[in-house]
């Protein structure tokens, strides 16, 4: 997505109740993800055949006149791919155009001070891509790789234009297979983004029959690649019934995408709130209960009916209306927390860690450091695992040390009736830490009404926040963050120690 010109589409239909078809059973290992990956009915496998599930962020930037991912300018890029682990996302969706193919095409922006970024120093765009995909390699993320466009100038709404023609798409997408094979931190391409209309789904026209155009580049991808997945977006208008750019995969029922490998097809739907554009859902009397019935009928059929995995590969909002906060509730609850569902689940990554989008904002507010705690809280219960790392990456010093670690306590706002404040824990040792817990005692009868990215107990005015699944481990000097709202307001920044193993 890039935020311009959405436009208020046709209502929807009335919902459709779908059936649960026979799954596999998710009771996936401590180390699912390891190796490339495949489909089987509605789930994301890894090597072994152990469920996956994505639960990542989009880091956009290669798709605009930069070249290169966004905030660079800012930060060092480890810095930012550990602060998403850290965070407990674990699957990165980087957008580009076709531009970062082109030998003049020079990355810029990007801050060389103070050591910030000392490897990126005279690389190009598909270099620097390269480093990412390492590092997040390390972290334990995966990639998933966006041709968001085919230039830096906009979006399209077909796949190619009379500058950019099918076959340099084709040609870029093969090549960005064969850059990455036998690579498995990259796990597959989203071959376009948010085709709209004119493009159709199953028409039959080849210049404008989108599912047709997403065969013919996935088979060139496979035939390059054959273990990478194909990540497959909706259209804006089927059979009369429009919907989001790219959130509209009606037409999979008819007519499904069919590649030459077997078990490589992930549909991918875009779904957005009031800050984006108004859609006919948002103004029904019964929302937000009748938003699963929405997103039934535009994608959510193609889960329930066992027809193949479904990743929201982009949702935002700035949550400024109360309408977006209850369409964003409601929707990481039709996603399905893993602690309930495990890996059998709606895959999805946020739209995203960027600040700068214009009409979503970002998990990182403007100083590309600090977390937008509540943001990011809505997307607790449906974070994942990480997968298991290719070595290296924030990992820690040698062996013999004791573990330590500090914490940071910052009230980010506080309305009398209630607060919210942000964690940080830092590893200030010099080994690499598993677990940690935070201890407070306020001074007054504040409770804390809730918390996320770690559990708590409280007794009397004394708080222990624990770590999440997803965010014990810190390396050396790296850190993790987890936040919480409490009752009453007007309690000050308590003293705080941390404990660590």
């Amino acid at each position: 997505m890039f935020r311009s010109l959405r436009r208020a589409l046709c209502a929807v239909a009335a919902a459709l109740l779908l059936p649960l078809a026979g799954v596999h059973t998710a009771h996936a290992a401590d180390a699912a993800g390891a190796g490339y990956w495949h489909t089987g009915g509605r789930q994301i496998l890894d090597a072994a055949g152990q469920p996956v599930r994505i639960a990542g962020i989009n880091w956009f930037g290669f798709e605009t006149g930069n070249h290169v991912v966004h905030g660079l300018w800012s930060r060092d890029y480890k810095s930012m791919i550990d602060q998403m682990k850290s965070l407990g996302y674990n699957t990165i969706r980087l957008p580009y155009s076709d531009d970062i193919f082109k030998s003049s095409t020079v990355p810029n922006s990007i801050d060389f001070s103070s050591g910030k970024n000392a490897d990126l120093q005279g690389l190009g765009s598909l270099q620097i891509m390269d480093k990412l995909v390492a590092y997040a390699g390390q972290d334990g993320l995966k990639v998933i790789l966006d041709r968001h466009r085919p230039d830096a100038g906009g979006q399209s709404a077909l796949w190619y234009t009379s500058a950019v023609p099918e076959s340099t798409w084709i040609a870029d997408l093969k090549a960005l297979a064969a850059r990455y094979k036998g690579q498995d931190t990259v796990v597959g391409i989203d071959l376009h983004n948010e085709p709209h209309d004119p493009a159709c789904w199953g028409c039959g026209d080849t210049a404008t029959d989108w599912r047709l155009a997403a065969q013919r580049a996935g088979n060139a991808v496979l035939s390059v690649n054959p273990d990478l997945l194909i990540f497959v977006e909706g259209v804006q208008t089927y059979n009369g019934v429009s919907g989001w750019w790219g959130g509209n995969l009606m037409g999979v029922a008819q007519y499904p995408v069919q590649l030459d490998v077997a078990g490589r097809v992930v549909y991918s739907a875009h779904d957005y709130a009031t800050s984006v554009a108004q859609q006919p859902w948002f103004s029904d009397p019964s929302f937000p209960d009748n938003m699963p019935g929405v997103w039934d009928k535009y994608w959510g059929y193609i889960f329930k009916q066992n027809i193949a995995p479904v990743w929201v590969g982009e949702f935002g909002t700035t949550l400024a209306s109360t309408v977006d906060q209850k369409w964003l509730a409601a929707l990481v609850s039709y996603l399905r927390p893993t602690s309930t569902y495990g890996a059998d689940s709606f895959h999805w990554t946020f739209w995203s860690w960027n600040p700068n989008s214009g009409d979503t904002g970002g998990i990182l507010k403007d100083d590309w450091t600090t977390v937008d705690s509540v943001k990011d809280g809505y997307l607790a219960s449906v974070k994942a695992p990480l997968f298991p790392g290719t070595g290296g990456g924030s990992g820690g010093g040698g062996g013999g040390s004791t573990a330590s670690c500090s914490a940071a306590y910052t009230v980010t706002s506080d309305w009398g009736s209630g607060f919210n404040a942000d964690v940080k824990v830092t590893n200030s040792g010099s080994t690499a830490i598993s677990s940690w817990k935070v201890t407070w005692a306020w001074s007054g009868s504040q409770q804390v009404t809730s918390m996320w990215n770690a559990s708590y107990t409280q007794s009397g005015a004394t708080v222990t926040a624990a770590n999440a699944s997803h965010n014990g481990a810190i390396a050396a000097g790296g850190s993790a963050s987890f936040g919480f709202g409490g009752a009453p307001g007007g309690a000050g920044v308590p003293s705080v120690s941390c404990t660590a193993a």
